[in-house]
């Protein structure tokens, strides 16, 4: 390929991806400076899908101007009748947590992650995930993992990064462990969709942490947060916290450099499913992590399990307005089995970097063309 046509597409394919990231929760116009580019993405239902649901009815989808127009949105996660859904009964052998340690054993984990072009004159594109084995695999969502996919590709003038603390700072790099190809399938064409919508349906993926970003060497062991994947561990008014590393409310170059970890306690309101009665998603309310920036942050129950996995949020100009869904451990779980015929113990239990060398080099190249073709068809 002429040097010319590779270096247009990469700033071509840059471009589509910073317009395609802002879509993931587009709730208001951007900012007149410095903008962050935020990947939460919105949830939305028809008013008759809404009514038979008892959910609200939808509020329009906003552009980047701020002037709302009606949205098609996909079949959407729908209440599950709490008696068809049993409490587990005392989970645990041992005692909650205090919120000190819960907190710190959450923030431990938690991680923020940073793509952006070489030329750093575009906005960042800003996630959250958590590291769920002490070898450094982090768990997100797959409309966050698709950047680092496609970063991996030189076509694409992207680059990610792995930042932890308070401010954010750079430490490592990753590489994609596992991302549903049946997501990608189903979304790759909203790369240059302005506002895409979705229910957060297979929307989880896998990294794992490969080397230093900051020339310091890698650890050994990884604080990792235990998770707990069993159906309705967490139940309706049971208290959890919530972590991130929300931006949607911040300016490019902040976040870059002042990024902060956020969290709270709230309780567990709706539980939702996609199709059956098992609890594939809880709902947290209009709390400070429901924003852009939160995707792949922590749903953490009183024992200091991961049992959730922030994923969606509803239309508002405030946070206060929104309702932040999050994905169970439990769907996640199922949903790995499902696609991959190897549940989360069981991927994790295996060599890991071997299983990213087969994904990266079996999987990967087709759904980073899937990309790379909708960036040139427009």
């Amino acid at each position: 390929m002429p040097p010319r046509l590779q270096s247009f597409l990469a700033n071509l394919g840059t471009l589509a991806l910073i317009f395609a990231a802002f879509a993931y929760f587009a709730t208001r116009p951007a900012p007149a400076t410095a903008p962050v580019v935020s990947l939460v993405q919105t949830e939305a239902t028809t008013s008759s899908q809404a009514a038979a649901a008892n959910l609200p009815s939808p509020t329009p989808a906003t552009t980047a101007t701020a002037t709302p127009k009606p949205v098609v949105p996909k079949p959407p996660a729908v209440q599950t009748p709490s008696d068809q859904i049993t409490r587990i009964k005392n989970p645990y052998s041992f005692a909650p947590e205090s919120s000190a340690l819960l907190n710190s054993q959450a923030r431990g984990a938690l991680v923020n992650i940073l793509c952006m072009s070489h030329s750093g004159s575009l906005s960042p594109i800003s996630g959250s995930g958590v590291i769920i084995d002490p070898r450094g695999v982090i768990l997100t969502n797959a409309h966050v993992a698709q950047y680092v996919l496609l970063s991996e590709s030189s076509r694409i003038d992207l680059s990610c990064v792995i930042r932890t603390g308070s401010p954010a700072t750079a430490r490592w790099h990753a590489e994609v462990l596992y991302i549903p190809p049946v997501w990608v399938d189903a979304h790759a064409s909203e790369i240059n969709t302005p506002h895409p919508v979705g229910t957060g349906e297979h929307d989880y993926g896998l990294l794992l942490i490969t080397d230093s970003a900051d020339g310091t060497p890698v650890p050994s062991s990884f604080p990792a947060l235990p998770y707990d994947t069993r159906e309705a561990i967490g139940f309706q008014g049971d208290q959890v916290l919530v972590a991130s590393y929300p931006a949607e409310f911040l300016g490019g170059l902040a976040a870059q450099s002042t990024l902060f970890p956020v969290s709270s306690f709230t309780m567990i309101g709706k539980l939702l499913t996609f199709s059956t009665n098992a609890v594939d998603l809880i709902s947290l309310g209009g709390i400070i992590e429901a924003q852009g920036g939160s995707s792949g942050g922590e749903v953490v129950n009183a024992w200091g399990r991961l049992i959730g996995l922030i994923v969606t949020t509803s239309e508002g100009q405030t946070t206060g307005e929104r309702d932040l869904h999050a994905l169970t451990l439990a769907y996640i779980n199922h949903d790995l089995a499902a696609q991959s015929q190897f549940d989360l113990p069981t991927t994790l239990g295996g060599d890991v970097a071997a299983e990213a060398q087969e994904f990266n080099s079996g999987t990967a190249p087709r759904l980073i063309q899937l990309y790379i073709d909708q960036i040139l068809q427009h």
